[in-house]
């Protein structure tokens, strides 16, 4: 079953706000069988909606709206969408109940122009809004279905979720969306494609392998449309498995600070962090993920050599001999993190993130990263580029990752 995706809002054009619904949108329409034809994003111009909604109704035959229904001059949905279907608005009393009763849990007076949400086009299902005060529009025309759904990513997400995903579900015959992923590192997408060429052109009918680079990592995605192939799908991600050999890290489309999470949760294991060149973005990823309490303890953010002296126990002569960026003195960092937070596992990080501050012996991009698990310890030196955000960026994930293989093995 074709889907589309338009995002209305000039801020999206201009950069100005990034299209998270998009991408989210996508992601649960194809996890619930639905195929989606393409993403379109358009301004507040309803000249631009009208066109983007004929060419997408040639392509889908489900529209799905994000944007533009709020209550200021700049949000003209619900008026393109009246003068697309031939309707005008209209007053509707169960749409002001449920803004007043939010309004009241929220103790907000209800003013003009909030009021106005409760109008609606005439010849559309509204289906009430639980969390915000503008509420989701359903249309029909000619078989196909258009829903308009507000822009706030954590209203469109629940209506999503509690009701239009399960109502497309009963008006359309879908077919189910299969699929296997992995992590996979120590190894560039080149590479991995070469050394796979020979597994994808094996691959049965239907089936798809994709590659999905990603900061200090690639994730490889198998997949297929039609329950019909589980079978199959199970085998050829089996093979998928022992062709990538060490190189696979984990199974399943969960990101490293999840995985890593889950591993240690698992094994009942506390971690801690002593960060440089990450100034703590490690622990922030860390810390991102539900339930980090169980098992993250702490953080000594070292990024001055001072505080790797005075905190984390480096000797200045370490420093001196070796240079802060050295496998050297990120063993030490990890150990004495570990030492000092009670942590049965660390992650140590130092290096140049750039643009400036490179040699020749260690240029722009240059990390060293050490985990410990225990006793044991490994240090590994890694170069990820040389933009400062990508590097650090890079660098967490790289952490994270390896201290997961010590985990696995």
């Amino acid at each position: 079953m074709k889907s589309e995706i338009i995002t209305i809002g000039d801020e999206l054009l201009i950069g100005q706000i990034v299209d998270t619904n998009a991408a989210w949108m996508a992601r649960e329409l194809t996890q619930s069988g639905f195929d989606i034809a393409a993403i379109t994003s358009v301004g507040d111009q309803s000249d631009s909606i009208v066109k983007a909604i004929d060419n997408a109704f040639e392509r889908a035959e489900i529209l799905l709206l994000t944007g533009g229904v709020g209550p200021t001059n700049d949000d003209i949905t619900k008026h393109t969408l009246c003068q697309y279907f031939h309707t005008a608005l209209e007053f509707n009393d169960e749409v002001l109940q449920n803004i007043e009763t939010i309004f009241l849990r929220r103790n907000i007076p209800l003013n003009h122009l909030t009021r106005k949400q409760a109008y609606v086009p005439a010849n559309c299902t509204v289906i009430q809004n639980k969390l915000g005060t503008a509420p989701i529009l359903w249309f029909e025309k000619d078989g196909k279905v258009l829903i308009s759904m507000p822009g706030v990513p954590f209203e469109m997400e629940n209506a999503m979720c509690d009701e239009i995903i399960p109502r497309l579900q009963e008006r359309f015959q879908i077919t189910e969306y299969l699929s296997r992923s992995c992590i996979v590192t120590g190894i560039s997408e080149s590479a991995l494609a070469t050394q796979l060429a020979e597994y994808e052109l094996e691959l049965p009918k239907g089936f798809s392998l994709a590659y999905l680079p990603s900061l200090g990592y690639i994730r490889l995605r198998l997949s297929v449309w039609g329950e019909e192939h589980k079978v199959e799908l199970k085998l050829q991600a089996r093979k998928l498995k022992k062709l990538l050999g060490l190189n696979i890290v984990s199974k399943g489309a969960k990101m490293p600070e999840e995985i890593l999470g889950g591993k240690l949760r698992k094994k009942n294991l506390t971690l801690s962090t002593a960060e440089s060149c990450t100034g703590g973005f490690i622990s922030h990823k860390i810390t991102t993920v539900p339930g980090s309490s169980q098992y993250f303890e702490g953080s000594i953010i070292s990024y001055d050599s001072l505080i790797k002296e005075e905190l984390l126990d480096v000797d200045r002569d370490l420093i001196e001999t070796y240079g802060v960026v050295s496998g050297e003195v990120v063993e030490q960092m990890a150990r004495t993190v570990a030492k000092k937070l009670h942590t049965d596992c660390s992650i140590a990080v130092s290096g140049i993130m750039g643009p400036d501050g490179g040699t020749k012996e260690n240029p722009v991009g240059t990390v060293w990263i050490a985990t410990q698990y225990n006793d044991k310890i490994i240090s590994n030196k890694y170069n990820v580029g040389r933009s400062r955000r990508e590097n650090i960026e890079r660098t967490a994930n790289t952490a994270m990752l390896q201290l997961l293989q010590m985990l696995k093995s």
